[in-house]
């Protein structure tokens, strides 16, 4: 066999080698958050947490509370879906350095379309960055992405680039769900693949 060829089916192998490990670990890095009976996560607060349907649901009646991770995140995606009713007062909160969950120690990815303060409105990183896109979600299922590397993040409603940040200090932390006021937020299929 001419050595060429030999060299060249040499490197597609490698090649096709180093695809299917990169596939392989890629799968591997995707996990599911807050799933119903998992020990990954806890309740802060004193609005109630419960799942039906494989949906979890904060239900908040003139409380405030948290469902927050136990472990750190660093460089990931987060997706997942949510639906508000018009009342709720809801958030993901991101890369928050201890587990008290604000949003002057975390990212605050706001779920309040009716926000009296439309520049804190859903979509928007709550003090940091107004929304660039005005995204309605009361009432029905939208999804929610939020993608950081090295302290910088950028958030996603509905497939809308809603706001981002460039080279901040906030790059590891906690995750939360937020349920305050009064209403009911449902969450589901929240998946986190580490970059």
């Amino acid at each position: 066999m001419n050595k060429s060829i030999v060299f060249v089916s040499t490197l597609l192998m490698g090649a096709l080698i180093i695809f299917n490990v990169g596939c392989k670990r890629e799968k591997i890095s995707e996990i599911s958050l807050f799933e119903e009976n998992s020990d990954a996560w806890f309740v802060d607060g004193d609005s109630k947490w419960e799942f039906v349907n494989n949906e979890l649901m904060g239900i908040a009646d003139s409380t405030s509370g948290f469902i927050i991770t136990h472990d750190k995140y660093r460089n990931f995606e987060l997706s997942l879906e949510f639906q508000p009713d018009s009342t709720i007062n809801s958030g993901v909160f991101v890369q928050c350095a201890r587990t008290e969950m604000s949003a002057e120690d975390c990212h605050e990815l706001n779920i309040w379309d009716l926000h009296p303060n439309q520049d804190f409105r859903t979509g928007s990183i709550v003090t940091k960055v107004k929304p660039y896109e005005i995204v309605e979600t009361l009432n029905k299922w939208n999804t929610y992405k939020a993608v950081t590397d090295e302290g910088n993040i950028k958030v996603y409603v509905n497939d809308a680039l809603t706001s981002s940040i460039e080279k901040d200090t906030l790059m590891e932390g906690h995750i939360g769900l937020q349920a305050m006021g009064k209403g009911t937020i449902k969450f589901r299929k929240v998946r986190l693949k580490k970059m």
